[in-house]
């Protein structure tokens, strides 16, 4: 069901094929690997949004805009990691797992697959650094050394994510389902919101009883 190897193999071809092609390929053959890859766009999207927020020459208005798309989007992002990790404990309690008396994971693998997805993105953001032909001398260089990094620090969160499978399966430890919960999309739970709302009605309401008292 779960496959470190399998998702990063999926991730980084994704990527290459999204920044060749510039357009979405077909869904994934299977429900898991779809889920997969329509998260791992999310981070894709989220990726490229951010980077037009920092256009140096873009309006306040279009400033504005990008910023409705970062939370749209980060919030699908989030979304989809928790539907990972919902999918995976469906298959686990069909078999009986996870265990409940065993030790708690504190991360869970949609989360450490959502972690897995940006390294891929920073992956091959860097790789490309590399091969700059207009790059400052020493610019290779220094991306060569943060691509060395960002492997090596993806081939261990790799590792973890197998290890927590594996010893989930044997029923050694569990993992469990954690919402994100987020408030800023949330109309009800933004004071931002809610606020000038409050505020607008209040003005509003101001305004209907001056005029009564004007008539």
């Amino acid at each position: 069901m779960l496959s470190a190897g399998q998702i990063v193999a999926l991730q980084d071809r994704l990527t290459r094929l999204w920044h060749e092609a510039k357009q979405k390929p077909e869904a994934s053959a299977g429900e898991w690997l779809d889920l997969l890859a329509r998260q791992h766009r999310a981070n894709f999207d989220l990726w490229h949004i951010e980077d037009a927020a920092r256009a140096p020459r873009v309006s306040d208005a279009e400033l504005a805009e990008v910023k409705r798309r970062i939370d749209r989007t980060n919030q699908l992002r989030n979304d989809l990691a928790e539907e990972l990790d919902r999918m995976l404990l469906e298959w686990l309690a069909a078999r009986g797992l996870p265990t409940t008396n065993a030790p708690l994971n504190s991360e869970p693998p949609g989360l450490i697959v959502d972690r897995l997805s940006i390294l891929a993105l920073k992956i091959y953001h860097t790789r490309e650094e590399t091969q700059r032909k207009d790059a400052p001398e020493g610019h290779a260089d220094r991306n060569r050394a943060r691509l060395q990094v960002l492997e090596e620090q993806r081939a261990d969160l790799a590792g973890c994510l197998d290890a927590l499978w594996r010893e989930t399966l044997s029923g050694i430890r569990r993992f469990k389902l954690y919402r994100q919960l987020k408030m800023y999309n949330d109309p009800a739970l933004n004071p931002a919101v809610y606020g000038e709302a409050a505020n607008e009605n209040q003005g509003s309401t101001r305004a209907r009883e001056q005029g009564g008292e004007a008539s």
